[in-house]
């Protein structure tokens, strides 16, 4: 008869780092805050000039589309990474 394979166990930063929840609802205004209007402002630094004929709505659907999946996919996960390491006091990310 085999031997049984032996129970898996998590590995040692899994049992040492401590979890952290989701942010609060005033934690997460400000990370949206840090992270839209850098956003915004480099956009319309960059941009401004080439939509300065465009509609306001146009221009503003244009910086919308573009700004959005910026901080969503981009900006945001880093800074949910910052949040933990300041929570924890971790150096390791």
């Amino acid at each position: 008869m085999a031997n049984p394979a032996p129970p898996s166990t998590p590995a040692p930063d899994a049992q040492t780092q401590p979890r952290v929840g989701p942010p609060t609802k005033h934690q997460l205004a400000l990370m949206i805050w840090v992270a839209v209007f850098p956003t915004l402002s480099i956009l319309n630094l960059a941009l401004g000039s080439w939509l300065v004929s465009v509609p306001t709505v146009v221009r503003t659907l244009v910086l919308a589309t573009l700004a959005v999946p910026i901080v969503i996919y981009g900006l945001l996960p880093q800074l949910h990474k910052v949040r933990v390491r300041l929570i924890t006091g971790s150096s390791a990310g």
